[in-house]
C-alpha cells in the first residue's frame, strides 16, 4: 500500500518550490518524462470493471514500462479522521510488448497523458517522493513529440511513501510532518479534494528565491 497526498502551484511558484526541494534533500532532482495509458478492461473480461495503467519512462536512456494497479482506499472512521490517503497499490515491471499483450487479452485504451516534470525524494521517517508534473494530452495515438499541457498555468505536486498494514500510522506521520515544510507554498490533501491555491505562495516563492532556498534535513 501507499499513503499520498496532492496539491497544485501556479507555473511561475515551480522555480520556488524545486529551490526549496532542493534544499530540503541535499540532492539533485530526476527527470521526469513519463508516457502513462489508461487501460480499462473489455466485457470479455467480466461484469466488473478492471483499470490498469501502464507507465513507460521515457527519462531513461531505454524507456523502461512498468504495470501499475490502484486499489481501494483505506475506509472506516480511522481514515476519515487522517489527511492523507492510504490505498492498495501493486506495481511490476514489464517488457516493451506489455501494451500487446493488455491489448490480446481484451484491455482497451481509455486515455493517455504524458507527464513531465521532476522528482526529489527523502528518507525522513519514511521513504517519501515528491513529484512536480505538468499532464499533457496527444492530439495522434502514442505521439508524445507533439503533446500540449492540459492546464498549461497549473502543475501538480504529488507526495507518496510506500506503507504496510503494521506502519502506515507512522509513515501517515511522517508524509503529515514533511507537507508542514511545503505549506506556505500550496495545500496538500487527499486525492479528490483539493483546495486550489494558496493565497501566502507568491509572498514565500519571493522570499525564498531571495534568500535562496531552505536548508538541507
Amino acid at each position: 500500500m501507499e499513503c499520498v497526498v496532492q496539491g497544485i502551484i501556479e507555473n511561475q511558484h515551480v522555480g520556488a518550490l524545486e529551490l526549496l526541494l532542493q534544499g530540503l534533500s541535499g540532492a539533485p532532482k530526476e527527470r521526469v518524462r513519463v508516457h502513462e495509458l489508461c487501460l480499462k478492461s473489455g466485457p470479455n473480461l467480466g461484469v466488473a470493471p478492471s483499470e490498469v495503467r501502464l507507465l513507460c519512462d521515457l527519462a531513461q536512456p531505454t524507456p523502461s514500462w512498468t504495470i501499475r494497479h490502484v486499489g481501494g482506499a483505506m475506509r472506516g472512521a480511522g481514515a476519515e479522521q487522517i489527511s492523507v490517503l492510504v490505498r492498495s497499490i501493486v506495481e511490476s515491471k514489464a517488457s516493451k510488448n506489455v501494451l500487446h499483450y493488455f491489448y490480446t487479452i481484451g484491455y482497451k485504451l481509455d486515455h493517455e497523458l504524458l507527464k513531465i516534470g521532476f522528482a526529489f525524494r527523502f528518507h525522513r521517517g519514511a521513504q517519501i517522493t515528491v513529484t512536480v508534473t505538468s499532464a499533457n494530452k496527444m492530439a495522434r495515438l502514442h505521439a508524445t513529440d507533439e503533446a500540449t499541457a492540459v492546464t498549461p498555468a497549473i502543475q501538480l505536486v504529488e507526495i507518496t511513501a510506500p506503507a504496510a498494514a503494521d506502519n502506515y500510522n507512522e509513515v501517515v506521520s511522517a508524509v503529515t510532518a514533511f507537507c508542514e515544510y511545503l505549506a506556505p507554498l500550496l495545500h496538500l490533501s487527499k486525492p479528490g479534494h483539493s483546495t486550489g491555491i494558496v493565497a501566502t505562495a507568491a509572498a514565500a516563492a519571493a522570499s525564498l528565491m531571495s534568500s535562496g532556498g531552505g536548508k538541507t534535513l
